[in-house]
């Protein structure tokens, strides 16, 4: 059954992924429509198409390559000044300008003068804005759900009171997940007999009503006496016990270590619905580490590189498609998994993704969506600024010639896209 589980993961992510990228286009073809844009194109994945129909003036399909899709939006290049929209001429002065001028000539290659108030690059620039925004919004949008959907309606696995284990041996911060030797002290709580199922009441006549309240009495108690008193069967139990003390990570920051009182217990934990508080406190503290990672990204691109070639990969690697399906199928077979864990891990996973798409795409560079929302807003200041001073309109944002830019990106993203492809098969992420 395990094989069968975890295909089942996999099989689910990946399609969970590619309605993901489906909606996402989506929300660029839906304001595009509604703002009068002529869209000719839409289509889930690249390379050679699979399946497609045509409704109207657009042709919808999929494509053999579920990784990425597009709009296609006429007129997105806008003409070189003084040219005609349907009749771009060629130059030939250089490299970057002949392929300037080659793309030009094809965004207009079936242009008709009927066409020329769709055209995507004379439309104001809080359309383009919201155009180009709707794809990313609308996979920050599915995170939110995603998340809600988990966290208010299953919940988070929240630490409880009862005792799930108690450790035999005392272990620093530094040698934490070794097995106990032969010489080890054993820990206050298995001198005080805690047993699993116990229920943690009291610590020092203080009550407990938490587990966070419990570690920071516990740390805060250092190496001197302690009064524990845990429900066991129904009855209260009461035992007499010193506290020890070991190096353990801070509550505050976790990279720092400090000495703190240790009884050597941990707890069970159980799903607890939270509020929307909760979902949108998640989304910020999701939002935070994808934009840590992304400002990280060369660091995280060369400890992929060593990984992809023998040097041990690390848990939080970046990852590709390839990679995170992997994820999502382990995920469902890790033991003791229940099928609640199961949909709360891989639909986190789903959700964790979707907000990483958004946010990658908000990078302001071409090809990405950020580029040309860089572009709008771009138009918008230097076209006030223009109305401020009553200079002349300095017309539309020419967007071509970004695309020497936005050509050395795309290179970019296609290595980065096989570098991590081949990482996740050669060297893949494992969790534990």
């Amino acid at each position: 059954m395990t094989a069968v589980y975890y295909t089942l993961g996999v099989v689910i992510f990946v399609v969970a992924i590619l309605v993901s990228i489906a909606l996402h286009e989506l929300g660029h073809l839906v304001w595009a429509k509604k703002f009068g844009g002529k869209v000719t194109q839409y289509f889930v994945g690249f390379g050679r198409t699979l399946w497609s129909v045509k409704r109207g003036e657009t042709e919808y399909g999929i494509k053999a390559i579920p990784l990425g899709g597009f709009v296609k939006l006429v007129g997105m290049l806008p003409p070189k000044p003084g040219d005609e929209p349907t009749k771009v001429r060629r130059t030939n002065t250089g490299l970057f300008t002949q392929l300037i001028d080659d793309a030009r000539t094809a965004e207009y290659e079936h242009v008709s003068d009927a066409d020329a108030e769709r055209l995507f690059y004379r439309k104001p620039w809080w359309q383009k804005l919201i155009v180009m925004a709707g794809g990313p919004m609308v996979n920050i949008a599915i995170a939110l759900v995603l998340f809600g959907v988990v966290f208010m309606g299953v919940g988070a696995l929240t630490p409880t009171t009862t005792v799930a284990q108690v450790s035999d041996c005392a272990i620093s911060a530094a040698e934490e997940g070794r097995a106990c030797q032969p010489g080890d002290p054993a820990t206050p709580a298995k001198t005080a007999g805690l047993e699993p199922g116990d229920e943690v009441v009291a610590f020092n006549g203080t009550q407990v009503t938490g587990w966070d309240q419990l570690t920071r009495l516990i740390r805060a108690n250092g190496d001197d006496k302690a009064t524990i008193t845990v429900l066991r069967d129904g009855e209260k139990v009461t035992s007499s016990v010193r506290t020890t003390v070991v190096a353990r990570q801070s509550l505050e920051n976790n990279k720092q270590i400090k000495q703190v009182g240790f009884l050597g217990i941990s707890p069970t934990t159980e799903y607890v619905r939270q509020g929307p508080v909760f979902v949108l406190q998640t989304m910020w503290d999701y939002t935070v580490a994808t934009g840590e990672a992304i400002a990280h990204l060369p660091q995280k691109l060369v400890e992929v590189t060593k990984a992809a070639f023998g040097a041990e990969r690390e848990q939080d690697s970046l990852m590709s498609v390839v990679g995170a399906s992997r994820v999502a199928g382990q995920m469902v077979t890790i033991d003791h998994t229940t099928w609640t864990d199961r949909f709360v891990r891989v639909t986190s996973l789903v959700a964790a993704i979707n907000l990483f798409l958004a946010l990658f795409n908000f990078i302001p560079l071409l090809p990405l969506d950020g580029g040309h929302i860089a572009s709008a807003v771009w138009e918008a200041l230097r076209r006030g600024w223009a109305r401020i001073w009553r200079k002349p309109d300095p017309g539309y944002v020419d967007v071509a010639k970004m695309l020497p830019v936005a050509y050395v990106v795309g290179a970019a993203l296609l290595a980065m896209g096989v570098l991590l492809i081949y990482a996740d098969i050669v060297n893949p992420v494992k969790i534990t």
